[in-house]
């Protein structure tokens, strides 16, 4: 009998991140935003999630990015956006 080597393919989990100031919602609604990354249906995904927030909860605003390409992170200036303009953020992949 040989022997099998297994590998599993988990990374292990990052140290929480400490938030410097806690977000809030204003009493406005939520400002959300939006990381498209480039994949296939992404967009439409990504629509998708925004109509059920919106139908869910109150959104003042929409802040929608998308980044140039898939294999690569978002650039700091649109990471910078994001932070600047948005309570709340959600990427998806798709095909």
């Amino acid at each position: 009998m040989s022997k099998v080597l297994l590998v599993v393919p988990e990374a292990p989990a990052p140290e929480a991140a400490v938030s410097a100031e806690r977000r809030k919602a204003g009493t406005s609604g939520l400002r959300f935003g939006v990381l498209d990354n480039s994949k296939g249906n992404a967009d439409h995904l990504l629509r998708f999630i925004t109509e059920g927030v919106r139908a869910a909860v109150p959104v003042a605003s929409v802040v929608s990015l998308r980044k140039d390409s898939v294999s690569l992170p978002a650039p700091g200036p649109i990471l910078d956006q994001l932070a600047a303009q948005a309570d709340f953020v959600v990427t998806a992949m798709a095909d």
